[in-house]
């Protein structure tokens, strides 16, 4: 197998925030957007359906993501919310762009809501991959939309099967930049999702309410998107993985997808800073740094992040646009990591644990 799973896009956030037709090439979306807001306030996209085909991106975790009020960044940062009402009308109106997006364009994308449209997916990878679409899984990135546990069944039914309880800190625990354990009401939202076996994303989680999950929740874990905190150094930031946390997912069987973000490689680099000062060598060492403490490849995948508050200025130089994590596998190789262990990090971590987690 020599395609990719990516575990991290913004898709749904980018086409209700800026409108590019990801039915497109991404260089044909960096020129429609040339003359809008959309390069200055997120970047040079890295993303569209030519890229996606000849970086065989065959699964892609799309998310459902809206920022609390007090992170909005200006009057074209429409996908905040004050209240939790508003919080899931923005989740509802995300859903239904991607049904929208499969709905009209089933030659390129799919939603996989369980293991016959997975296998559905990846057979049409394997026997026509000219043809094949892409497949989504749903992640909800924060659970403010969810107004209640008694709701998750309903986004349950719309296909979300991945949820990470904080961007920021909520009211369910701690996130990014705002530390702090589980609340009452992070424990209560964890039980509704165990009865639907919903993965938990630790992603933006505090470490504090990471191993509180850790030893409360019994259903799968994954990190969509996060680098360790260890090669990070002088980093104060709770939003990259500490080793204790690492460990602790990896006991548990979860896979942890790396971010190709030069921000979340190199302390204190910064948007504007020289793309070359850091190189996809950088990504592997995160990548090695996980197989290191797992004591094998079976831990570790992508979570691009791709499109998600940075674009082309914000990656290694070698990334033009996500096809380009196709360099990866031979400079994996390089490395010693056999044909297996390559599969393994590129995709087939992830593709297992869907298996394990879809109806």
């Amino acid at each position: 197998m020599d395609f990719i799973v990516d575990a991290h896009q913004d898709l749904a956030w980018n086409m209700l925030t800026f409108g590019p037709d990801y039915t497109r090439a991404a260089q044909e979306i960096c020129q429609i957007e040339s003359n809008q807001p959309a390069p200055h306030h997120n970047g040079q996209t890295l993303l569209g359906w030519k890229d996606y085909k000849k970086g065989k991106v065959a699964v892609i975790f799309a998310t459902l993501f809206a920022a609390p009020r007090r992170a909005k960044k200006g009057a074209w940062d429409t996908q905040t919310y004050e209240t939790t009402h508003q919080a899931h009308q923005k989740y509802r109106q995300q859903v239904d762009t991607y049904h929208r997006l499969c709905e009209e364009h089933p030659d390129k994308f799919h939603l996989i809501f369980d293991r016959s449209d997975l296998r559905f997916v990846l057979d049409a990878w394997e026997n026509e991959p000219e043809t094949a679409p892409v497949g989504l899984v749903i992640l909800m990135e924060g659970a403010e939309g969810v107004r209640s546990p008694g709701e998750l069944a309903q986004w349950w039914r719309k296909g979300v099967r991945m949820v990470g309880l904080a961007w920021a800190g909520n009211r369910f625990c701690g996130g990014t930049r705002e530390p702090g354990g589980l609340s009452p009401e992070g424990y209560h939202l964890l039980e509704g999702m165990a009865d639907l076996n919903l993965t938990l994303d630790v992603s933006h989680m505090d470490e504090r309410a990471v191993l509180e999950a850790l030893d409360h929740y019994p259903g799968p874990f994954i990190s969509s998107h996060a680098n360790a905190k260890a090669l990070l150094k002088n980093s104060s930031s709770n939003r990259h993985l500490t080793d204790r946390v690492i460990q602790g997912l990896i006991a548990r069987g979860a896979t942890i997808g790396i971010i190709p973000y030069n921000r979340f490689l190199k302390t204190g680099w910064a948007i504007g800073d020289d793309r070359s000062l850091v190189t996809l060598e950088d990504v592997l060492a995160q990548i090695d740094h996980v197989c290191q403490i797992a004591g094998d490849a079976q831990h570790v995948g992508i979570g691009s992040d791709f499109d998600g508050g940075f674009g082309l200025s914000g990656v290694p130089a070698e990334i033009e646009t996500i096809a380009d994590l196709q360099k990866l596998p031979p400079l994996l190789a390089q490395k010693g990591y056999t044909e297996e262990d390559i599969g393994d990090i590129m995709g087939q971590n992830w593709l297992t644990h869907l298996k394990n987690i879809l109806p």
